[in-house]
């Protein structure tokens, strides 16, 4: 029966991160944790799925990020062009 509930657990969606940074340092946690020490295999997949997503959303929001600093490096040529 535990294994059952255990099942259920790891399947339960995790929490999206609040910030870039905060996910940075999850990630950085959670690869410590993982080079570190002898986890159950279990603990392990559940780490490295943990750690995809993480890696996934900072992927994201960077892509996010440069593109907003192209349309603004685009707006300030405009700028400049029209002086």
């Amino acid at each position: 029966m535990s294994a059952t509930r255990n099942t259920s657990a790891a399947k339960a969606p995790a929490a999206v991160p609040a910030s870039y940074e905060l996910a940075l340092d999850e990630l950085e946690r959670l690869v410590a944790a993982m080079e570190g020490q002898q986890l159950p295999l279990e603990q392990l997949l559940e780490s490295y799925q943990r750690g995809a997503e993480l890696l996934n959303y900072c992927r994201g929001r960077l892509q996010a990020i440069e593109q907003q600093v192209k349309v603004l490096e685009g707006e300030g040529l405009r700028t400049r062009e029209d002086s």
